[in-house]
């Protein structure tokens, strides 16, 4: 019979047992606290007064602009920083010159930034008396208070989530696939599409998953930029912020509990992309660790040669 100090180096830790258990007791209580409790808290009071009061709080014309408003902004956003980060990416990850590390420092800005912090950027550039407001109001052109601001201020909160997913993946999987596509005739767009897209679709996948996530549900920099016009510039966090100051709690939790059902899908199809992406890699780790193996062997058959 092995020892207790033989069974859990076989499984992987040196704690006893009970240690354990208590980690992850702690955990489970933690998650159950301060993750399922509240989303339980979320859909129950949503659902407090029956189904058709949910439905009716859908239906509410200022909740369908709120929601029409979301996905508009959502939809604009995405892409562009898909765009962006992926080129952010490819740039920092490819090539080497100078002010790299400085537009890796900026890529990275608005995690550093409070988001009502950028949204008051946006209002010193754009609003009335800000540096571009006289010729904007000359030209009838709104930024501030409406969809335009709304769409800046999404973007500048989210654009960091692509390229920070994708930069350390392309880092890991280097330049030689690629310079082997472009030796062998391929073209730029070719070699991007056939040979750096396939290897980094999941992380786009998920980069994107994120991004879409945090513009749909971003508050504090839209809250600045909007106006809080009802039916016009409301958001659906902002929504939900006018309802509950109003006392409508289940119009209010009605209209969380799709944000809330927004986060569920994200993390289902993050832990997919994830799952997904760590076979993929491990399969290329396997496989360059055959080809590390294979390798004296066939210098030694080149030798014999």
């Amino acid at each position: 019979m092995s020892s207790p100090i033989v069974r859990r180096a076989e499984a992987g830790t040196t704690e006893a047992a009970w240690v354990r258990y208590t980690l992850i007791g702690i955990a489970l209580v933690f998650l159950f606290l301060f993750l399922v409790l509240p989303l339980a808290a979320v859909f129950a009071e949503a659902f407090r007064k029956g189904f058709e009061a949910y439905w009716e709080a859908l239906k509410e014309p200022d909740a369908w602009s709120a929601i029409r408003l979301t996905l508009i902004t959502a939809l604009i956003a995405v892409p562009l920083n898909l765009v962006f980060g992926v080129a952010a990416a490819w740039c920092i990850a490819k090539y080497e010159f100078k002010g790299k590390s400085v537009l890796t420092t900026l890529v990275d800005l608005p995690f550093s930034v409070s988001p009502v912090v950028a949204g008051l950027v946006y209002v010193l550039m754009f609003g009335a008396q800000g540096w571009f407001g006289p010729w904007l109001q000359e030209h009838d052109v709104k930024v501030i208070f409406a969809v335009p601001g709304i769409v800046l201020a999404t973007i500048f909160v989210t654009f960091p989530f692509i390229a920070r997913e994708l930069i350390p993946l392309m880092q890991a999987q280097g330049n030689e696939e690629e310079q082997a596509a472009i030796v062998l005739g391929a073209t730029g767009w070719q070699t991007f599409w056939y040979v750096t897209l396939p290897n980094i679709k999941w992380g786009l996948i998920y980069g994107v998953i994120l991004c879409n996530a945090r513009a749909m549900g971003e508050f504090g920099a839209v809250s600045v930029v909007s106006g809080h016009i009802r039916g016009q510039t409301n958001t659906m966090p902002l929504h939900v912020e006018i309802l509950y100051n109003e006392y409508q709690s289940v119009a209010a939790f009605a209209v969380a509990s799709l944000l809330a059902l927004l986060a569920l899908v994200t993390l289902v199809i993050k832990s997919v992309a994830e799952w997904r992406q760590e076979r993929e890699m491990k399969a290329i780790s396997e496989l360059s660790l055959e080809n590390i193996k294979a390798a004296p062997l066939d210098l030694s058959l080149k030798a014999a040669t």
